[in-house]
């Protein structure tokens, strides 16, 4: 996403950098030629997720999904649905691939790159059953908040890529974001706040731990949850 065409792009994520050890490098190589997508910085090809996937099956799409911990688990117990699950950070990619091969999943790809730029460039409209965004960056400082996931027009990208009746699970400890994300899916005309206000905790949904240390920062947990109309 570009302000002009001298002005790199903004984005939502904050570049990571981190140490493999052996198991996961490993991993990322024997792997990632297998279940691996990669996200390039100027995606022009469009996924076929049948042919990614080897089948035709719900796709569920996570966004920042970390070491891998939720992917693993809500794929391992849902297994009629495909699973997408896209990091910028190659530790936890390599961490996950190595999990989904321990654990024996067929149902779980890996992107590593920037889950704007693959649902803008490289997901058709309506081609996801559901969007899962677990403990997005909440971007604390003002001057930051330009790089939220939730903001107008990444919530509009997000509903487009969803089928009718698809669904966005989300989740936060930051208080703060927890009412923006509120306020900015529920002014989408096209999505439905499918509880009044705040979501129980999607059932599904493991505490990872990171989520367990906000727990016991004494951090709040907020879930949403809204539907595509």
């Amino acid at each position: 996403m570009s302000t002009g065409t001298h002005l790199a792009r903004v984005r939502t994520f904050h570049p990571r950098r981190g140490r493999m050890n052996g198991r996961h490098a490993d991993a990322l190589t024997r792997l990632w030629p297998r279940w691996g997508v990669a996200i390039p910085e100027t995606p022009t090809t469009r996924l076929d997720l049948d042919a990614l996937f080897g089948r035709q099956a719900p796709v569920v799409l996570e966004i920042g999904s970390g070491m891998g911990e939720a992917t693993i688990e809500m794929a391992a117990a849902d297994p009629a649905r495909d699973y997408l699950a896209v990091d910028v950070h190659t530790p936890g990619v390599a961490s996950l691939l190595a999990v989904v091969e321990e654990r024996g999943l067929t149902n779980v790809r890996v992107g590593l790159g920037d889950a704007i730029m693959l649902l803008r460039h490289m997901l058709a409209p309506a081609s996801l059953d559901a969007v899962h965004a677990f403990f997005p960056d909440p971007w604390p400082k003002a001057r930051h908040h330009k790089r939220r996931l939730f903001q107008p027009d990444h919530v509009a990208l997000l509903r487009s890529r969803l089928a009718p009746g698809g669904r966005l699970r989300c989740a936060t400890d930051w208080a703060e974001y927890a009412e923006v994300m509120l306020e900015t899916l529920s002014a989408d005309p096209d999505l439905v706040n499918e509880h009044e206000g705040y979501a129980p905790r999607l059932a599904a949904r493991p505490v990872t731990k990171f989520e367990q240390r906000g727990v016991e920062a004494g951090r709040e947990i907020f879930d949403l949850g809204f539907r595509r109309r």
